[in-house]
C-alpha cells in the first residue's frame, strides 16, 4: 500500500513500498516569446512518488504528477488533443547526486482559450549508486505544444522547494550508473532534459535548473551543456545545449535559408558516447501525401576542443505515410563518438545532409552555432581523427541503434524538451516540390511561417 510522506518529516514507509508527497512552490512561466505575453507567477502543485527504500545498484521508477501548473492557456487559441507534453527536472541530492530529466507522453484532452493545463504523468528511471539518504525535488518543467507549430512555455521555481520524496538507500553490493533520465513512454523521445530553458532552448530567457552535478549535465551555458568526466559509469546521460543553426540548403527546388534549434544529447557506453542530435522546430503539415521509407535524414556532428574530427548520426526513414494534411515531424539522429584524445571535447551541429526520392539536400551551417555539448573524454583506440565525414572507420561511424544505459534514447516523436517555437527565420517544414512530385526533405526545405499564423501559444 502506498504511503503518504510529507516533504522533510522524514516518515519512511516499508521496505520497497512507494510513497507519494505533494509539493507546491512559487513558479514563473515564460510564454513562448512569439506569444507576446508577460512572464506569468503562479504557484506549481506536484505529487512526486518513488520506493521508500531501494538498494545500492537498484534502478527505481520515479513519477511526477502535475496536480496543478503555475500557468493555464493563454487566450489565443484552444489547444487540440494530444497536443501538450511536459518535461520537467528532479533534483537529486543526498547520498547522491544528479539531476533526473523528467518526461511525460503527448497525452492530454483539448484544452480551451483560458483553461487549465491538462498535464500528463512524468517519469524517469533512476540508478542509486551510493547508500544513504536520496532525496527527490520537483524543480523546472517545460510544456511543449506541438500545433500549429512548435512552442515551448517554461516554468522555473522562484523560492527553494522542499524534497517531495526522501528514499533510504542500503548498500546492496554496489553497482555502476548514476543519475539518468526519461523513461519513455507512449513512444515519445527521452534522456536528460535537466534545465530546458536555460539550456535547452537557445532563444528563450529565463528557466533551466540550477546547479550542476557530478553525474547529470548542466544545460544553458555559453560553452554548451558539460558533460562529466570521462570516469563517469556506463549509462551516464549527458544533456547538451539548444542551439541555434541559421542553415544554408542547397535543395533540389533552389537555396533555401531556415535558422533550427538543434541539440545534441549523449549516454555513455563504455569509453564512446551514443548521441543523439534532437531537431526541435516545428512540424508543418503536409500538403499531399507522402509514401513512406521516402526520407533519410543524417548530420556530420563537429568534433572540437581536445579532440577533432566529426561523427556521423542518422535518423530512420517515414516508417508509415504520410497524408495530406497530417503533420510532419523530424527524427532523432543518432550515432556513436569514439575520442581519439583525452581532455573536454565538444560537439557541434554540423552538415544536415538529407536523401529524399533518389535527391539531395544538403544543408550547411552559415556560421559557427557555438557548443551545444562538451564531453570530458579518455581517448580510445581507433577514435575520431580531423576531418573525418560520417566518422571514421575506427570508431566514429553512426550506429542506426538506440542509446545504450538506463538513460538511453529511444526513437519516436521529436517532441519534447527545449523546443522554440516559430523564431524569426522561418519554420523547417521539411516539404519540397520537384518535377510534380511532393517530397519529404525531413528537414532540409524550408519555408516562412506567415505572420498572420505566428500568434500562437
Amino acid at each position: 500500500m502506498a504511503a503518504l510522506m510529507l516533504a522533510g518529516a522524514g516518515i519512511m514507509t516499508a521496505a520497497g513500498t512507494a510513497q507519494a508527497a505533494e509539493v507546491s512552490y512559487k513558479t514563473e512561466c515564460l510564454p513562448p516569446p512569439i506569444s507576446g505575453l508577460p512572464p506569468i507567477q503562479g504557484t506549481t502543485k506536484v505529487a512526486v512518488s518513488a520506493p521508500g527504500t531501494a538498494k545500492v545498484g537498484e534502478e527505481i521508477e520515479v513519477v511526477w504528477k502535475t496536480i496543478e501548473g503555475a500557468s493555464k492557456n493563454p487566450d489565443i487559441l484552444d489547444l487540440g488533443e494530444n497536443t501538450v507534453q511536459p518535461t520537467g527536472t528532479i533534483k537529486v541530492a543526498g547520498a547522491q547526486t544528479g539531476d533526473l530529466a523528467m518526461q511525460g507522453p503527448r497525452e492530454n484532452p483539448p484544452i480551451p482559450k483560458g483553461g487549465a493545463m491538462k498535464l500528463s504523468d512524468m517519469k524517469g528511471k533512476l540508478k542509486l549508486t551510493k547508500p544513504g539518504e536520496v532525496t527527490l525535488t520537483p524543480g523546472f518543467y517545460n510544456i511543449n505544444v506541438n500545433r500549429p507549430i512548435s512552442t515551448d512555455t517554461k516554468c522555473s521555481p522562484k523560492e527553494t522547494v522542499q524534497p517531495g520524496v526522501t528514499i533510504k538507500v542500503t548498500d546492496g553490493g554496489g553497482g555502476s550508473g548514476g543519475t539518468t533520465g526519461g523513461s519513455t513512454t507512449g513512444g515519445t523521445t527521452t534522456g536528460t532534459t535537466g534545465g530546458t530553458t536555460g539550456g535547452s532552448a537557445g532563444t528563450a530567457s529565463g528557466g533551466g535548473t540550477d546547479g550542476g552535478t557530478t553525474s547529470g549535465s548542466s544545460g544553458g551555458t555559453a560553452s554548451g551543456g558539460t558533460g562529466g568526466s570521462g570516469g563517469d559509469p556506463d549509462g551516464t546521460a549527458y544533456k547538451g545545449k539548444e542551439v541555434n543553426v541559421p542553415y544554408a540548403c542547397k535543395t533540389p527546388i533552389g537555396d533555401k535559408k531556415a535558422t533550427s534549434p538543434v541539440q545534441i544529447n549523449a549516454v555513455k557506453k563504455g569509453g564512446s558516447y551514443d548521441l543523439t542530435v534532437k531537431f526541435r522546430k516545428s512540424v508543418m503539415d503536409s500538403p499531399a501525401d507522402i509514401p513512406k521509407d521516402s526520407v533519410k535524414p543524417s548530420m556530420d556532428v563537429k568534433v572540437g576542443g581536445a579532440d577533432k574530427g566529426s561523427v556521423k548520426v542518422e535518423g530512420p526513414t517515414n516508417a508509415e505515410p504520410i497524408k495530406s494534411g497530417q503533420p510532419i515531424e523530424i527524427p532523432d539522429l543518432k550515432g556513436t563518438y569514439k575520442p581519439s584524445a583525452t581532455g573536454k571535447a565538444t560537439l557541434t551541429p554540423g552538415v544536415l545532409t538529407v536523401n529524399a526520392l533518389g535527391t539531395t539536400t544538403t544543408c550547411t551551417p552559415e556560421k559557427d552555432p557555438g557548443v551545444s555539448l562538451a564531453l570530458d573524454t579518455s581517448a580510445q583506440q581507433g577514435g575520431t581523427s580531423g576531418g573525418a565525414t560520417g566518422g571514421d572507420s575506427g570508431g566514429a561511424a553512426a550506429s542506426g541503434g538506440s542509446a545504450a544505459g538506463p538513460a538511453s534514447v529511444s526513437g519516436g516523436s521529436s517532441g519534447g524538451l527545449a523546443e522554440t517555437g516559430a523564431g524569426d527565420h522561418g519554420a523547417l517544414t521539411a516539404l519540397g516540390l520537384v518535377a510534380g512530385t511532393v517530397i519529404l526533405l525531413g528537414g532540409a526545405v524550408f519555408t516562412f511561417l506567415p505572420r498572420r499564423r505566428a500568434r500562437v501559444r
